[in-house]
């Protein structure tokens, strides 16, 4: 059976009225509330084919029906395609943040959980994509060292080496200022960082020095993975249905594991297009009944990181969507500056 206009049209005057009451919406109520130019009868027509296509249900013996988790898909890829240009503001100018990513990162999902009252998921860039802002080595005491690098994303790691022998200030020196002009402003863990550190023009003494501080800036990053800022879980129950209750606290489980924090909000990751996941697609099928909207940011064609909104099925998808492109293109606009100033 052919989705006409019409069809169309109908279910989405059902899904966004049923989003807006919880009521199951009837034919009359389509007529009288959407200015539809057809009869009750047309309508009921229609919503008995939506219901056969899968699209809408009857719920117990109400007159009216209520979306189904394809119908809601439908909707969703639908206003996601219709979605062009600019997105709208979102309400904060997080460039004046400068190059402080995670409280970048953390207003935005405060602000994304705020606006929609859903859940907000914010991941941080990977460290493997940051690159080398700053390197300091230090000579503590005569025979206690400290390397420190701060990342383009903000980032800072400080290693301490104890030495047997007391540390040659002259060769800290010419290491701090070899490394700041060689390798500042290479990506972490690089195979330019390596050659850098293993130059065949180096002197023994100096490559064997670097040898030893060197896997630091090979090493940044590696033990976690990217961060994940989430917010809204407060409200989560608060805002619940009753039927919408179970779904909500398998959620809470599944936020208890980063790992599984970490799968939900990489869903996301498609270039430069929100994305829209509904019930058993959300969370590799361990949630049913909730919805996933999200999109990425990055550098041109690069993604870095991703934002999520996870709500209920009966979510304001208009909203979320809207939402979530802000935040992309503002959280684009932010890192495109920090990563051109490294």
């Amino acid at each position: 059976m052919q989705l006409t206009p019409r069809k169309r049209e109908i279910l989405r005057r059902v899904i966004e009225e049923y989003v807006a009451t919880g009521q199951p919406v009837g034919s009359k109520v389509l007529v009288e509330r959407s200015g539809l130019r057809v009869s009750s009868s047309t309508v009921r027509g229609e919503l008995a084919d939506l219901e056969a296509l899968g699209l809408l249900t009857h719920p117990h013996t109400s007159a009216g029906r209520t979306p189904t988790e394809s119908g809601y898909r439908l909707y969703a890829e639908e206003l996601v395609e219709s979605f062009e240009g600019r997105p709208d503001g979102l309400g904060v100018d997080l460039r004046t943040m400068r190059d402080e990513i995670e409280e970048a990162l953390r207003t935005t999902t405060e602000m994304l959980s705020q606006t929609t009252r859903l859940l907000a998921l914010v991941s941080a860039p990977s460290l493997e994509t940051a690159s080398i802002r700053h390197i300091e080595v230090l000579a503590l005491q005569p025979t206690s060292l400290m390397v420190v690098v701060i990342t383009s994303t903000g980032g800072v790691t400080k290693r301490h080496f104890r030495l047997e022998r007391p540390v040659d200030v002259g060769l800290v020196t010419w290491a701090a200022e070899y490394l700041e002009d060689q390798v500042v402003g290479q990506r972490l863990g690089s195979s330019a960082v390596r050659r850098r550190l293993e130059a065949p023009e180096l002197a023994p003494r100096e490559r064997a020095f670097l040898e030893l501080i060197g896997e630091t800036l090979l090493e940044v990053g590696t033990e976690e993975g990217p961060q994940v800022f989430v917010g809204g879980t407060v409200g989560l129950l608060g805002e619940a249905r009753v039927e919408e209750v179970e779904a909500t606290l398998r959620l809470l489980e599944l936020l208890e594991r980063r790992a599984a924090v970490l799968e939900l909000v990489s869903e996301a990751l498609e270039p430069r297009r929100p994305v829209v996941h509904v019930g058993p697609e959300v969370g590799g099928g361990q949630v049913h009944a909730v919805s996933l909207v999200g999109a990425t940011y990055g550098i041109r064609s690069t993604p870095l990181g991703a934002v999520g909104l996870v709500g209920p099925l009966r979510m304001d998808y208009e909203k979320a969507i809207r939402t979530v492109r802000a935040a992309a293109f503002e959280l684009s606009r932010f890192v495109e500056d920090v990563y051109e100033e490294a």
